[in-house]
């Protein structure tokens, strides 16, 4: 199934910014969230196609918030693809681990982003 709406979680203005400035360049609806929470609840109501997802949040973090999508019935489907500064290999297994689909460190990378998002 083609991506089409994708929901970016993240709590830096400036990161949702640059990705949904990316996004929506590139042809794509974006969706944001600027917790853990409000991204799980607009996963749940919105039901995008991909989410990008912070590690680094208050509350209900992006490692809580992905284990969360992927064991939900309605959301284990949607790919996840956590964005983050943690460029540890440990956080990255840590991330898959959780659902993850794919980890990319930031500053993302915009052209690999891309890709990842056409190859899923």
């Amino acid at each position: 199934m083609p991506i089409k709406k994708i929901l970016v979680v993240d709590d830096s203005p400036t990161e949702r910014h640059v990705l949904v400035d990316l996004l929506t360049k590139n042809g794509y609806q974006v969706i944001t969230a600027e917790s853990g929470e409000e991204g799980v609840e607009k996963a749940k109501k919105e039901l995008p196609d991909l989410v990008l997802m912070d590690v680094v949040m208050p509350g209900l973090n992006g490692y809580q918030a992905t284990r969360t999508l992927t064991r939900e019935e309605s959301t284990k489907h949607i790919p996840i693809i956590v964005c983050t500064s943690k460029g540890q290999e440990t956080d990255e297994i840590w991330g898959l681990r959780q659902g993850a689909q794919d980890y990319l460190v930031k500053p993302v990378n915009g052209e690999e982003l891309l890709s990842k998002i056409a190859a899923l």
